[in-house]
């Protein structure tokens, strides 16, 4: 197992469905914070379903769509996933949540960074997108930051529990990501520990 340090004090880490004891301690600690946010079935309400939703994306590894956590002290805060990942299409969709004790650090920033960066130079993925509810300002902001470009809303898109919500999607280009992120020497630190 490997642990990626993005600061003196956070690590990103595969989430492993063994580990579905601590993800559900955490999502309580989320829980309120992230549910208008996420899909319902990611927010698990016991143990069985949060290991579950950890084996979907164990299963999806090897298609390469996994999922991290982000540790800070050792104690789960947060993490970074693949929602979608196709090679042949060269398209990958990429999503985050974290618990409000570790917001304004930068963290996901971080963590995002690495996963798109190992996506574009070491797996080859053309457009990187990010969707979002056009009202989770956070969200709107971490794209920006990241560089990624509102492509458009998808009106009413699914269900919600105050009627149909829509979906803003964001994404970036490979040629746009390794301008706004050149690497010295040319590779990335991500495609060597960030997820393997």
């Amino acid at each position: 197992m490997f642990a990626l340090p993005l600061t003196t004090d956070v690590e990103l880490r595969p989430l492993e469905p063994w580990r579905a004891e601590e993800f559900l301690a955490h999502l309580d600690r989320a829980r309120e914070h992230i549910a208008p946010w996420v899909s319902p079935s990611f927010v698990a309400t016991d143990v069985e379903s949060a290991r579950a939703v950890l084996q979907r994306y164990a299963d999806r590894r090897a298609r390469d769509a996994g999922i991290w956590g982000l540790w800070r002290h050792d104690t789960l805060v947060g993490g970074v996933m693949f929602v979608s990942f196709d090679v042949a299409l060269g398209v990958c969709e990429v999503g985050c949540w974290l618990e409000p004790s570790a917001q304004g650090h930068g963290l996901v920033f971080r963590a995002v960074r690495h996963v798109v960066d190992w996506a574009v130079r070491e797996r080859g993925i053309h457009r990187v997108e990010w969707r979002t509810k056009p009202d989770n300002v956070r969200s709107i902001a971490l794209a920006r930051r990241l560089g990624l470009r509102l492509d458009g809303t998808l009106r009413e898109v699914y269900p919600g529990p105050s009627g149909r919500i829509d979906i803003q999607v964001w994404s970036v280009l490979a040629d746009e990501w390794r301008a706004a992120f050149p690497t010295e020497s040319g590779g990335s630190d991500a495609g060597q520990h960030a997820v393997e």
